[in-house]
């Protein structure tokens, strides 16, 4: 199958640029109004109107707001290495980018836990850091130890490809989108994914994961510099998740893995800024599907400031979040089953499906985790849990 992304010719240019230091740097806060859409006002929520195909799909009507007597449920990280059918097919990959970027492969991926589980969606195989990879700026993988770049914050000038650019080597990245929408009943809703700027920015300034003290340092140390590579990231990043819902992606989810430890004054300017640009471009651009945002481990002040400026259709909730308090914000939510309880099982995985199916009631919900299934998880416990969510 072939991708029906084409570049076009003003695309194909060889071109970079680059974030020069600046000798005495600005306070940060970038103004993001003279990047976005023409409105400076509130960003367009555009109605979800669905098709008749579309009204099959129990995951786009809790979207659209309704309140489903079993709720959808998938999984972050469904597609992963609890599962031993992932393993086998890992192994015909060098590299878990070279994985990502086969679509004959991801799209497998991101199918075997719909054949398993029967998920009420699927999500896109693929990796949050193959924007900063398609930027210029190389990623690889530490077998045990995670993703690894160059770190920004050792170099004085930033360079990166446009975003443009950067479209034209995410290209295997749609054709998976392509081939799984094509794989899938009908039934099942497809999401499309990308990280949250601060998120992806963070591994891109320390060049890791782990501590955050670095980015955060290099937020007020080397405010201007930061500013500027957020809007890079939020305008690729709105990019990238258009052309993945003209591929066939029915919901677009944004993964602000790394919210947390952070000050209101800074939130807004790292998460919440970026945030808003990359709805109020896809909405430019024409996009109206639904937008779930998930500022993890963010403080509740923080997550209802998210929900009512980003303009996201929906809020997924860590495991810490207590649902009662988003409740007044009019989204449907998401979540916020502890992953834990899949490796646990038994009675305290029983019991925590009830208490967080109570917990949501009064709520369009979506059921999920409050973070990815981890490594240990037990498919029968999947198995279990997606019996006690539908009620068999």
């Amino acid at each position: 199958m072939v991708s029906k992304y084409r570049p076009s010719p003003d695309q194909q240019q060889d071109s970079t640029f680059v974030i020069p230091m600046e000798e005495k740097n600005r306070s940060g806060g970038l103004a993001w109004s003279k990047v976005e859409p023409e409105s400076l006002g509130p960003v367009p929520k555009p109605p979800i109107l669905l098709s008749d195909l579309q009204q099959k799909k129990k995951f786009l009507r809790v979207l659209a707001g309704d309140r489903e007597e079993s709720p959808p449920v998938w999984i972050m990280r469904q597609a992963g290495r609890y599962l031993p059918e992932y393993r086998q097919l890992r192994a015909r990959a060098r590299s878990f980018l070279e994985f990502c970027y086969s679509p004959a492969l991801a799209s497998e991926a991101a199918l075997q836990p719909i054949r398993r589980f029967g998920f009420d969606a699927a999500i896109l195989f693929s990796d949050i850091l193959t924007i900063p990879d398609a930027l210029g700026r190389k990623v690889h993988f530490d077998e045990g130890k995670g993703p690894r770049l160059a770190p920004l914050v050792e170099e004085q000038n930033w360079r990166f490809d446009e975003p443009t650019r950067a479209l034209q080597r995410l290209a295997p990245v749609y054709e998976t989108v392509e081939r799984t929408r094509a794989a899938l009943d009908p039934q099942t809703a497809l999401i499309g994914f990308a990280g949250g700027p601060w998120t992806v920015a963070c591994y891109m300034l320390q060049g890791e994961g782990g501590e955050k003290d670095v980015a955060r340092r290099a937020a007020y140390q080397r405010a201007h510099e930061v500013d500027v590579l957020l809007v890079i990231l939020a305008e690729t990043t709105a990019l990238h998740l258009a052309q993945q819902a003209r591929m066939g992606a029915d919901c677009l989810q944004i993964f602000e893995s790394w919210a947390q430890g952070l000050s209101t004054a800074l939130f807004t300017r790292l998460v919440i800024a970026p945030t808003r640009h990359i709805v109020a471009r896809l909405r430019a651009l024409g996009v109206s599907a639904p937008v779930i945002g998930f500022p993890r481990a963010a403080t509740e002040t923080q997550i209802e400031l998210y929900a009512r400026e980003t303009g996201v259709t929906a809020l997924s909730l860590d495991t810490a979040a207590e649902p009662a308090s988003f409740r007044n914000l009019g989204l449907p939510l998401q979540g916020n089953l502890d992953p834990q309880l899949l490796v646990t099982g038994g009675a305290p995985l029983e019991r925590g499906v009830r208490e967080c199916l109570d917990a949501f009631s009064a709520s369009p919900h979506i059921f999920n985790l409050g973070h990815g299934i981890t490594p240990d998880a037990s498919p029968d416990n999947v198995a279990h849990m997606i019996r006690l969510v539908r009620g068999a």
